[in-house]
C-alpha cells in the first residue's frame, strides 16, 4: 500500500514542480493581468506625498503661512566670510567660460 501512496506523490511532484502553461515548456514569454493600485479614479491618489518641508507639505497652506519661522539671519563670523557678490561682467564671463 505504500507503493501505491508513494507512487502518487512522485507523479503530484512531477507535475507540480513543472510548468503549469505549455507554451512556457518551448521556452515563450508567459504573461498574466496584475491588479491595478488604485483605489478610486483620481490620478492623484496614485503619486506618493512629498517629503519635503516648507509650505508645499501643509495641509492648510493659509494656516501654515503664519507658523513659518522666518528669514535665517546668519552670525557676524558667517557674514564676514561670504565673498562680495560679483558683478554683471565677471558673471558674463564666468557664463562665457563655462559654456565653451
Amino acid at each position: 500500500m505504500s507503493s501505491f501512496f508513494s507512487k502518487i506523490r512522485d507523479k503530484t511532484r512531477r507535475h507540480s514542480s513543472g510548468p503549469k502553461n505549455p507554451q512556457a515548456e518551448n521556452g515563450e514569454q508567459q504573461f498574466s493581468i496584475q491588479p491595478h493600485p488604485a483605489k478610486t479614479n483620481n490620478p492623484v491618489d496614485l503619486q506618493p506625498e512629498p517629503e519635503q518641508g516648507g509650505l508645499a507639505s501643509a495641509r492648510d497652506p493659509a494656516s501654515a503661512v503664519h507658523s513659518t519661522p522666518g528669514p535665517v539671519i546668519p552670525n557676524a563670523e558667517i557674514q564676514q566670510n561670504i565673498p562680495p557678490p560679483a558683478s554683471h561682467d565677471e558673471l558674463s564671463a564666468r557664463a562665457a567660460e563655462l559654456n565653451k
